[in-house]
């Protein structure tokens, strides 16, 4: 019995994992850069956010190589701020956008940087591990309106469902 347990753990851990076809992740990757505070300005959107605006991420470097990631959101309905706290780990190469993150113990789901303004670390678009999870995000809240349409094109070309972005605050393409 356990080992059957410990065989569907695994199973999906690894399916929580990846990238999906046709997508690759940046290179030449800083996270000392990457650190700080991030807005999200669109979204696919997904169970863990319903509800959610305001949302920002907060990235701070751990003393072991990982990062803390703080994120809140305001829940509308509630009528209160959300806020989790959790882990990213890198997945191999530290200067690749591929991190792991997790907000509940051991349970790991993938954090893909797969487009990032590199000159100014101003926007970035990030997914999980298949087309169903994916963010615009910005340093600052709102976005310039031509910029933001030209990442949601570039994310259409990569196969995302971009009729399903759900935009916040203000930002519209």
């Amino acid at each position: 019995m356990i080992k059957k347990l410990l065989l569907l753990s695994l199973l999906f851990l690894a399916g929580c994992m990846g990238i999906p076809r046709g997508v690759t992740v940046v290179d030449n990757f800083s996270l000392d850069r990457f650190l700080g505070i991030w807005y999200e300005v669109a979204r696919i959107d997904n169970s863990f956010e319903k509800d959610l605006g305001q949302v920002s991420a907060s990235y701070t470097a751990a003393g072991d190589g990982s990062v803390t990631v703080l994120n809140k959101g305001y829940d509308a309905k509630k009528r209160e701020l959300q806020t989790i706290e959790g882990r990213g780990v890198f997945v191999g190469d530290i200067h690749k956008g591929a991190l792991k993150v997790s907000f509940f113990g051991p349970f790991y789901a993938s954090y893909n940087i797969i487009a990032l303004d590199k000159t100014g670390y101003r926007w970035a678009m990030v997914c999980g591990r298949d087309k169903a999870y994916f963010w615009i995000l910005s340093r600052e809240p709102e976005m310039d309106p031509r910029l933001l349409k030209e990442l949601v094109v570039h994310a259409k070309l990569l196969g995302f469902d971009t009729d399903r972005l759900h935009y916040l605050g203000n930002n519209k393409p």
